[in-house]
């Protein structure tokens, strides 16, 4: 099964070169937490169009209005490994 998380990242960094704030880089989104980036996870949602149309309604409420790219999504597929290697158990007193 395929979902959706959508997140907002409140951007607060001044990572730019003049001090600007930084809201995308080469990788996508970029978010800082050590530099007061918040990041928010607002809901899960079916379908990729169920989510954009939820970002459609957020950039219409004040304080999303003037944020540029202060959402993030992408397809997660559930009931999936994604950390396959480098586990191991220790059993206690090893």
């Amino acid at each position: 099964m395929i979902v959706y998380p959508l997140w907002h990242v409140g951007h607060q960094n001044e990572a730019g070169d003049d001090g600007s704030t930084v809201h995308v880089d080469e990788s996508g989104v970029f978010c800082d937490e050590a530099d007061g980036d918040d990041v928010k996870l607002l809901g899960i949602y079916s379908t990729q169009e169920r989510v954009e149309e939820r970002v459609r309604q957020a950039r219409l409420l004040p304080g999303f209005r003037d944020e540029p790219e202060c959402f993030y999504f992408d397809a997660c597929e559930l009931d999936e490994d994604d950390w396959t290697e480098g586990f191991v158990r220790v059993p206690p007193g090893e």
